[in-house]
């Protein structure tokens, strides 16, 4: 502030006028969502299994902690896999995880496309 804008406002403080102190905005906290490398890989994945007639809808969701690309068998029912970015994991476990319907954690890492592996798998029925 230099000298010009003190006098101002002490001739402003002196007339009983109210101070307005500038206040710096909080920093905007950004919705965590997949960048185009990331999506692509993913909707590579995803394109193949709709060919194979095994899925045929997707919905994604960014939210402040994580994002998520959810594989549907038909739209409105639940998720049959859960593809999460979790950036609050990255240091530990690894940001990408594939979540299978019950919940179960199929695949956890840092590497996302050998995260998606786990989905290119045969699955196994047991009797």
């Amino acid at each position: 502030m230099n000298a010009a804008d003190q006098k101002a406002l002490a001739e402003h403080r002196a007339a009983g006028g109210a101070v307005v102190v500038p206040f710096a905005p909080r920093k905007m906290v950004e919705d965590v969502r997949f960048d185009r490398r990331e999506l692509s890989e993913i909707l590579n994945v995803y394109g193949r299994h709709v060919a194979a007639g095994e899925w045929r809808d997707y919905a994604i969701d960014f939210g402040r902690d994580r994002a998520v690309f959810s594989i549907l068998r038909h739209a409105g029912e639940t998720p049959l896999y859960r593809i999460e970015k979790d950036p609050r994991r990255a240091a530990k476990q690894g940001a990408y995880a594939v979540i299978a319907q019950g919940g179960r954690v199929l695949k956890r890492g840092s590497d996302l496309a050998r995260v998606l592996k786990v989905l290119d798998k045969p699955t196994r029925v047991i009797d």
